[in-house]
């Protein structure tokens, strides 16, 4: 399986019927310009493409803070839901990890919504722990 960068605007907005499955608020009209500035901040789009279909897509970036040093970010981490369970999250996930390494980070971090349980069981299947809760405040 092969795993590229999303770079030219075609294969950004090739993710985008993948990515909305995880993202449904998303909007075609505004995807692309939403990953250009997103890009601008260290965002990254990591996709496999077979047979001119997106099977699975990761968001990422990386970064670093005064709590843990530098770190991969996962935003989105999806698998067509057509496609699911045939080694097409494996794959990417572990692309993720050599990624991560190359790039010296410490750690590869996530969240997931309460509610994908399935995502929650691969996660803790790749030996990832749930290391803190994360609360938001709705502003508008």
């Amino acid at each position: 399986m092969l795993i590229q960068l999303a770079e030219s605007d075609s294969q950004i907005l090739k993710c985008f019927s993948t990515l909305s499955q995880l993202r449904p608020q998303l909007q075609q009209e505004t995807f692309l310009d939403q990953v250009r500035r997103q890009q601008q901040g260290g965002y990254r789009l990591a996709f496999i493409d077979e047979e001119a279909q997106v099977i699975a897509v990761a968001g990422f970036r990386i970064s670093e803070r005064l709590a843990c040093g530098r770190f991969m970010y996962v935003d989105d981490l999806i698998v067509d839901q057509t496609m699911r369970s045939q080694q097409y999250g494996q794959h990417l996930f572990d692309w993720l990890i050599h990624y991560a390494t190359q790039h010296q980070c410490k750690a590869l971090d996530l969240d997931s919504g309460v509610q994908r349980f399935e995502a929650h069981r691969f996660y803790l299947r790749q030996r990832m722990s749930i290391s803190s809760h994360h609360f938001r405040l709705n502003l508008l």
